[in-house]
């Protein structure tokens, strides 16, 4: 059987398995008794050493094998979670991913054995808990086998201690616990893929906590055609057997309830001393259990409502509805023209037909739209080990994780949010001597905040560290020539901020590998604008800094204002827009030589599209401008255009770079008529407020 038809599902599920094992091992770190985190693990290691095994990876598979015995251990009390032991777990996922870069790359997991880490995990085995090398022998004694090693009756299987408790824990929860025989067809060929499926089949429905023969032999092959598993679930056993039956080149499947017998229950003294030590230690008791245990029901409906889909599919399915939009709007141009009476029905139709486009492409919009966790979620991990290559104590706080935002958008922003968490970790937070001699906490905070606002995503970046010092940074602007020592006597905090974002621009002393070459904030500016975003900084001088970044929600298509300058239009994205104003020539005010209004009390800057456009002036002057006031972060601005045209939904269509104009315009659309419409990109429009000459 030909396995490299799974090998994009494979590549999708380990994915899904190292970050659930990346994220639970930070929390076992810090909660080092939780049983469910453990048991989380487990299940994680298990299942991406099968899935290794049945792709055939087997270098990946050892490795995998080792770090679950490890687990094992952990799991059943005679391994302690440590920082070294955490530190070394770290280093077996950086493998792991390595192995899956390789898979991705060239289909083959490559030559790597990672000797020296399985060697590190083994040496702490031994060392840690003593008993590594008796677990096989234990194992082959577990029950009374057939000469094929599979248990021929149930009743008379030997179960471990940890086994025996987590049996009796089951009861306690209203679970059962059944035995089920699994029969393979005689014409299967690849015997361990069928029962990694009926494994994992089965851990849908609850814990597999036993296997005869061994998980490992199973992968291995080394059974006939029938094996043996064991599992805790709050279903019923029909419906269990049903599940194993229904993987195909299943034989068949048979069951029975698994009770502890009256020998293995004695010993009450025994129990009731342990039940009287669980509850003085409140603490370390286990909890109820993950829902996908304990309430199987409740949990299984979630994963089959999800699909995976392509993402090169999803971006054919916009543009057809791209095109569908266009196709409308060039219908409503066309009828607007006619007057005919007998367009009336005509016209309902092209309602209709917007209504249908407008709905189609809000339901394409949403399945595009992809948490923000998906890429915050692998800082926590990076957070940890720059505490540890730092020398500093910092801890990494996360909200809004369930914002979304456009799957374009969310490839390109991983890289730019670790340039400033890493920026936060060397530059913002002091050590914690500093910290103690400030009056502060010696953990220093890093947070990361995202959350929506109309229609863009706002994500804050900042810490409670040493912040910016103004002065430093224009002592090192006028020593590499930025600016001038005059200029830097008029710049306002602002200006002096925004140099930091220059290319090649740092104030680290020494160049290290975490930051100090002065291209960080610079990868951080660029990458967020070619995304139609802008990014701010705010810094208070011994209180830390805040990076704001804005994105738009999607790429593709928007609502949009068309507005006339001279004989062409223009688009203006509607979530930007606050208000359309009408305002006579004569409230027209000067600032330093620079136009301005005083809207409502708020003074707002004037800016004449036609001339940075170099749009022809119309000929005769009216007696007021109509101005278009946009709203980007905390700027205001008022856009004077000639006339408005009405709102319209369109499809952004990139200028690619061919074209070189200034970066006042993001872009283009296709008008109903053919014609083409340039998009005015409001987050430039700042850049024509007073500016030093530096710029």
């Amino acid at each position: 059987m030909d396995v490299s038809q799974y090998l994009e599902i494979f590549v999708e599920e380990t994915k899904e398995h190292l970050q659930s094992l990346n994220d639970n091992i930070l929390v076992l770190e810090n909660e080092p008794e939780n049983k469910d985190t453990i048991n989380e693990i487990f299940r994680s290691a298990h299942s991406l050493k099968g899935m290794a095994g049945t792709m055939g990876y087997k270098r990946m598979q050892t490795l995998t094998h080792d770090m679950e015995n490890v687990f094992s251990e952990i799991r059943n009390d005679k391994l302690k979670v440590t920082s070294d032991l955490v530190d070394i777990l770290f280093q077996c996922l950086d493998a792991l991913e390595a192995y899956l870069d390789n898979i991705i790359n060239t289909q083959d997991e490559g030559t790597d054995d990672n000797a020296a880490i399985i060697k590190l995990l083994n040496d702490y085995l031994n060392g840690g808990s003593g008993v590594a090398e008796q677990a096989a022998p234990q194992a082959a004694q577990a029950a009374p086998q057939t000469a094929d090693g599979v248990v021929t009756d149930f009743s008379k299987v030997n179960f471990a201690d940890f086994e025996q408790h987590a049996i009796m824990e089951a009861g306690t929860k209203n679970l059962n616990v059944y035995g089920v025989h699994v029969k393979i067809d005689p014409s299967c060929i690849l015997k361990a893929a069928r029962a990694f499926l009926v494994f994992k089949s089965v851990e849908e429905l609850g814990e597999i906590i036993k296997s005869i023969p061994s998980a490992q032999d199973i992968e291995d092959e080394k059974f006939d055609l029938d094996f043996d598993i064991f599992v805790i679930t709050g279903e019923s056993l029909d419906k269990v057997l049903a599940t194993v039956r229904n993987v195909s080149e299943i034989k068949d499947a048979e069951g029975s309830i698994i009770k502890l017998d009256e020998k293995k229950e004695e010993k009450p003294e025994e129990t009731e001393k342990t039940e009287k030590t669980e509850s003085a230690k409140p603490a370390t008791v286990p909890k109820a259990g993950k829902p996908a245990n304990s309430q199987p029901a409740k949990g299984k409906p979630v994963v089959n409502r999800s699909v995976r889909v392509d993402i090169d599919k999803l971006d054919v399915l916009m543009n057809l509805v791209s095109e569908l939009i266009i196709a409308k709007n060039g219908l409503v141009s066309a009828a607007a023209t006619s007057t005919t009476e007998e367009n009336q029905s005509v016209n309902e139709q092209i309602e209709y037909l917007e209504r249908v486009t407008t709905n189609l492409h809000e339901s394409v919009m949403n399945v595009r739209m992809v948490p923000i966790e998906t890429v915050v979620n692998r800082f926590p991990r990076m957070i940890r080990d720059l505490s540890k290559k730092l020398d500093k104590k910092m801890e990494l706080y996360m909200t809004g994780e369930e914002t979304e935002l456009d799957r374009t958008v969310i490839d390109e922003i991983g890289d730019p949010l670790m340039h400033l968490l890493r920026n936060s970790a060397d530059h913002g937070l002091e050590s914690a001597e500093v910290r103690r001699e400030r009056g502060k906490d010696e953990i220093g905070t890093i947070f990361l905040n995202a959350f929506q606002d109309g229609n863009n995503v706002v994500i804050e970046v900042g810490d409670d560290g040493n912040g910016i010092d103004i002065e430093k940074v224009k002592s090192k602007a006028i020593e590499r020539g930025t600016i001038t020592p005059e200029q830097a006597e008029v710049m306002s905090d602002k200006e002096v901020i925004d140099l930091l974002f220059l290319p090649s621009f740092s104030t680290s002393e020494k160049i290290t590998d975490v930051s100090g070459r002065g291209v960080g904030l610079d990868v951080v500016k660029s990458k967020i604008e070619s995304l139609g975003g802008v990014v701010e900084c705010k810094s208070v001088l011994g209180e830390g800094s805040t990076f704001t970044i804005r994105l738009p929600l999607t790429l593709a298509i928007i609502q949009a204002l068309m507005v006339k300058l001279g004989n062409e239009q223009y688009a203006i994205a509607l979530g930007s827009i606050q208000t359309i104003e009408d305002i006579p020539l004569s409230d027209i005010k000067y600032v330093q030589g620079k136009e301005v209004i005083n809207l409502r009390g708020n003074i707002i800057p004037i800016i004449r599209l036609g001339e940075l456009l170099d749009v022809p002036d119309r000929t005769e002057p009216d007696e007021s401008l109509i101005v278009v006031v946009i709203k980007k972060g905390d700027k205001q601005a008022g856009l004077v255009v000639d006339s408005l045209v009405g709102q319209m939904e369109i499809v952004i269509k990139s200028l690619g770079k061919y074209i070189n104009i200034n970066k006042m315009i993001s872009g283009a659309t296709i008008l109903g008529d053919g014609e083409v419409a340039l998009i005015i990109a409001v987050s430039y429009t700042h850049l024509t407020l007073p500016t030093t000459p530096y710029v």
